[in-house]
């Protein structure tokens, strides 16, 4: 046998033990969670509290929660892939010194959290934490509002529950498009076990939608949220920052512009709310007693 030969009879071998540890290990790949839970008050952040929420297959979940300023809407903040919480203080702050309520979930296998994450157990996660907080603040005060694989989770919720809005950074058509463009050579659409078809979701939200996305995002190409903007229903703003990177909202005059965006949501539903108060005085004042 030449060294040519070896090389044909070896190169398929490699690839087909490829294919095997890629479907074995995916979730490893997919899922980079920070294990170590850190409670609110060694966060860096005051004036919030650890919660602790039971989802209905058993498992028992970290929430940081903090109260809003009196109406302001409380977003509902789902985290992505990698790390917990604590590592995404710098962006969550300045949401809160604005006055927001913040109700995030650590999904589970994270942070505090039980379990190992999977695309079903995340979304269960996030609907547990959805009707946690609608039953404190009640859904038209809610902003959905996800990060990277989050942002799958988000839509998940959003085109089966009602909210405020829904609000995505960095967000992608597929997570399964996502890995073929990394891994172009690798059957990945038929080995992915958690696909998150946000694609196939999006048409389902019936909400105020906006999306951020960095120009130089080079974990979640600009083009994958172009697409997905592109299915969504209006009222819908895609805001391209080109300097920002895949933490878009760590960039210069983002948050701005994510809150001036949600106060304008939330003016509109004040106005709604106040008509619809005023004519059910005026039609109660014309019945008779």
């Amino acid at each position: 046998m030449t060294g040519l030969d070896a090389i044909v009879i070896a190169l398929p071998a490699a690839y087909g033990l490829a294919l095997i540890l890629l479907f074995v290990f995916q979730r490893r790949l997919q899922y980079l969670p920070d294990r170590r839970p850190t409670p609110v008050a060694q966060s860096g952040m005051t004036g919030g509290e650890d919660l602790r929420l039971e989802t209905s297959d058993g498992e028992t979940l970290v929430a940081w929660h903090f109260p809003p300023e009196r109406g302001r809407p409380v977003i509902l903040y789902f985290h992505g892939a990698a790390g917990a919480l604590v590592d995404r203080v710098p962006r969550l702050r300045p949401l809160v010194a604005r006055g927001y309520g913040l109700f995030a979930v650590s999904f589970r296998g994270y942070a505090g959290s039980t379990g190992s994450p999977t695309e079903d157990g995340l979304i269960l996660d996030a609907e547990t934490a959805y009707r946690e907080a609608a039953l404190r603040y009640g859904d038209d005060r809610l902003v959905i509002m996800g990060a990277s694989l989050g942002t799958a989770i988000a839509v998940a919720v959003a085109a089966k529950r009602e909210a405020l809005a829904l609000v995505l950074l960095a967000p992608f058509l597929s997570a399964m498009d996502v890995a073929a463009r990394r891994l172009p050579m690798l059957p990945v659409k038929r080995l992915m076990r958690d696909q998150y078809r946000t694609d196939l979701a999006i048409s389902g939200v019936c909400m105020p939608v906006l999306m951020i996305h960095g120009a130089r995002d080079r974990i979640v190409p600009i083009t994958s949220g172009e697409r997905l903007f592109a299915l969504a229903r209006e009222p819908k703003r895609f805001l391209n920052v080109p300097h920002g990177g895949h933490v878009v909202l760590g960039s210069s005059g983002v948050l701005e512009e994510l809150c001036d965006w949600i106060d304008r949501v939330d003016a509109r539903r004040r106005v709604v709310r106040r008509d619809m108060n005023t004519g059910m005085s005026v039609s109660g004042g014309d019945e008779d007693p």
